[in-house]
């Protein structure tokens, strides 16, 4: 029986290493398997010591494989979180996230298989318990909510019927018994250093993408897509995809970042918890990333949360591409590219600078664009102007429009400087910061993306009052005892100046009356 179970898994290894070259990695990897709702996820957050992954009492909640860096005892590995596994078609996506599993089981060089200490052995741990000995992998065997370690072996006595020599007794939630097991798991990885995170330039550094978007736009789709293979559960049902799953893509020797995030609905609608983390981890997402791909369904046209979206990617300061998807679903003879984009732009003029693509996920109808799309806008996200180029067109826009009086006195534009990239961020010293209006303010972004030129990111401008004192000391102990001290002489003289004042007035008086 070891022969062809070997074959088999050796099998199933070369066409994952074939089908899965964004994934290729030097690190050994640990995947968690097991049923549904057996603290997998909470394990996996627990290990990585973070809260990438969603848990919920609910069973079901992950359905993606979760990918995370993380180390013990000097030896980095990467640790995979799958979903629940179910033999039968009990749930809507179970053959979907059973597919997610294999290939997890696949790729990995050590294998957890996590039980439910509570609720005892399912019918399913076995079936998942045959199918990890066929694969001749080292599996550890690990019984999750274990609140006390002291708990008596003949209550988890039917466990040992499965065949198993030990079981590792652990709490993911309480952090019970993790340590001795990570020390156990680490000892059958191969030597893997831990490698200094080197400090890359903006400009070589990955490319993080959040694809974003309504339910059911086809942001899995299109991550499948760009990722080249079926990386993530894709359904017609709304509300799919829960986590936010980063995929790593490379690209002309560029790498870059995906991640597929979960639809936005309205505030209003969403009264679901789960959907509600899942929402605020999608807005998180836009937080970190460099370009934001908004994917909007042609064939139901933009909607207002459509633009809502857009909104949420302007106001974090990314960059930004529309991505008109389902485009063969449209009827060209109805609506063309040119009529979409044109209404696209009246109801976003605030992402004027965004690109508009119109695509297919499901056909690949113009995919190949999106990353050329990414690096141009990318590269003006990151670019750097020197302060005297800044200067000039700040200095010649005000010469040939000067701004309005403020209170009768004139507005002066000292110096202009850039202080920030991602998004490029410059400050113009004014004598009245507050006195700019608003409209002028966009005047002299537009006369930055025209010159330098900036048109494709996002350009932040401020102003900011020029008082012509500089403090060389700093804010330290010795200045600020010497500020109390002034401050103190001083209160003491004007009490002696308002007695002494106060005397001459009774003198005054005094002398009046006589």
């Amino acid at each position: 029986m070891g022969k062809p179970g070997k074959r088999t898994s050796d099998m199933v290894d070369f066409i994952v290493s074939i089908l899965c070259p964004g994934e290729t990695n030097m690190k050994p990897v640990v995947a968690l398997v097991g049923r549904p709702n057996v603290g997998k996820s909470t394990l996996f957050n627990r290990i990585t010591k973070s809260r990438h992954a969603l848990v919920d009492d609910m069973p079901g909640v992950t359905r993606d494989r979760q990918y995370a860096d993380t180390q013990w005892e000097d030896k980095a590995f990467t640790l995979v979180d799958t979903g629940g596994f179910l033999s039968a078609d009990d749930d809507y996506f179970a053959s979907q996230i059973k597919k997610q599993l294999l290939r997890a089981v696949a790729q990995a060089d050590v294998l957890v298989f996590v039980l439910d200490g509570r609720a005892g052995l399912s019918p399913y741990d076995r079936d998942l318990a045959d199918l990890l000995r066929r694969t001749q992998k080292p599996v550890l065997y690990l019984i999750n909510k274990i609140e006390s370690l002291h708990r008596q072996e003949d209550e988890l006595g039917e466990f040992y019927t499965m065949g198993v020599d030990r079981f590792y007794k652990v709490s993911a939630e309480h952090g019970l018994g993790v340590g001795d097991f990570l020390s156990d798991l680490v000892a059958l990885l191969p030597d893997a250093p831990v490698q200094a995170e080197s400090k890359e330039e903006d400009d070589n550094g990955p490319v993080r993408i959040a694809i974003i978007g309504r339910p059911n736009v086809g942001k899995s789709s299109l991550a499948n897509r760009l990722f080249g293979e079926q990386r993530v559960v894709v359904n017609d049902k709304a509300g799919t995809t829960r986590d936010a799953i980063e995929l790593s893509v490379n690209r002309k020797g560029r790498k870059f970042i995906l991640k597929d995030t979960a639809g936005i609905r309205r505030k209003g609608k969403v009264t679901d918890k789960l959907e509600k983390f899942s929402i605020i981890k999608a807005l998180d997402s836009m937080e970190d990333c460099d370009v934001a791909l908004i994917l909007i369904d042609c064939s139901e046209g933009i909607t207002d949360q459509d633009i809502t979206i857009a909104g949420y990617a302007e106001k974090r300061g990314c960059g930004a591409i529309f991505l008109l998807n389902k485009w063969d679903l449209v009827d060209k003879s109805e609506k063309g590219q040119q009529v979409f984009i044109k209404e696209l732009r009246q109801k976003a003029r605030f992402l004027a600078f965004a690109p508009a693509i119109t695509i297919s996920a499901k056909t690949g109808q113009r995919c190949h664009k999106i990353f050329d799309e990414v690096e141009k806008v990318y590269k003006e996200y990151c670019h750097r102007v020197n302060t005297g180029m800044v200067n000039r067109i700040i200095e010649d826009a005000v010469y040939r429009d000067e701004p309005s009086l403020h209170k009768g006195r004139r507005i002066k534009f000292f110096y202009t400087s850039q202080v920030a990239v991602k998004p490029p961020c410059f400050v113009c010293f004014v004598n009245y910061p507050n006195a700019v209006h608003f409209s002028y303010k966009r005047y002299l972004i537009n006369q930055l993306r025209q010159m330098i030129p900036l048109s494709l990111t996002p350009v932040k401008l401020y102003f900011r009052e020029k008082t012509g004192k500089i403090e060389f000391s700093g804010n330290t102990k010795a200045s600020r005892r010497i500020q109390e001290k002034k401050k103190k002489i001083k209160t003491k003289r004007n009490k002696q100046r308002k007695e002494q004042s106060r005397k001459k007035r009774e003198r005054d008086q005094k002398n009046t009356l006589k």
